[in-house]
């Protein structure tokens, strides 16, 4: 993974449900001021309606999905219009969907212990997803490696996370 800081470019968040993707995204987008876009705006009203009934999602109810963020994706890149995304992207397979071929289009992935997203997730009280549903989240979340993602770990507070993200970058984008 290459990192141009001087060629505009899509950062995909990724992470299960409660990891911060929102809050690191919206902080990152005004320090580098880029867009944020949250990948649940992209779901269809029957999967938001499917995850309040405490239902995981399926493959099928996530390619449209996907394919849309991907769409978005595309769209910004060809336009030069950075932007940040936040997706789950729990699996290999969905990122492949969200990033293969997209030149300068880069995965975060916000790591979390379970403890703690469990206990963030029981404190929102202002989103659709069932913190019940964390257990599939984890147990379909393959982990990127290093060569495939930024891994910042979330258990400091958000301008730290987000400063640790534009090192990681950065780091990137140096000379070997």
């Amino acid at each position: 993974m290459e990192f141009d800081p001087d060629r505009p470019m899509v950062i995909v968040l990724m992470g299960v449900s409660g990891s911060g993707k929102t809050t690191i995204g919206t902080r990152l987008a005004e320090v580098l001021d880029w867009d944020f876009v949250d990948g649940d705006d992209f779901h269809p009203d029957a999967n938001v309606a499917k995850m309040r009934r405490g239902e995981p999602l399926t493959d099928e109810d996530r390619w449209p999905w996907l394919r849309s963020i991907r769409a978005f994706i595309d769209e910004r890149l060809a336009t030069n219009d950075p932007a940040i995304v936040a997706c789950s992207a729990l699996k290999s397979s969905y990122r492949d969907v969200l990033l293969d071929g997209a030149e300068n289009a880069h995965l975060v992935y916000l790591r979390g212990e379970y403890d703690l997203i469990r206990k963030r997730m029981e404190a929102r009280a202002d989103h659709f997803f069932d913190a019940d549903l964390l257990d599939s989240q984890f147990a379909t979340l393959e982990e990127p490696t290093p060569e495939e993602a930024v891994i910042v770990h979330i258990d400091a507070p958000p301008d730290e996370i987000v400063e640790s993200i534009r090192n990681q970058m950065s780091e990137l984008s140096s000379p070997s």
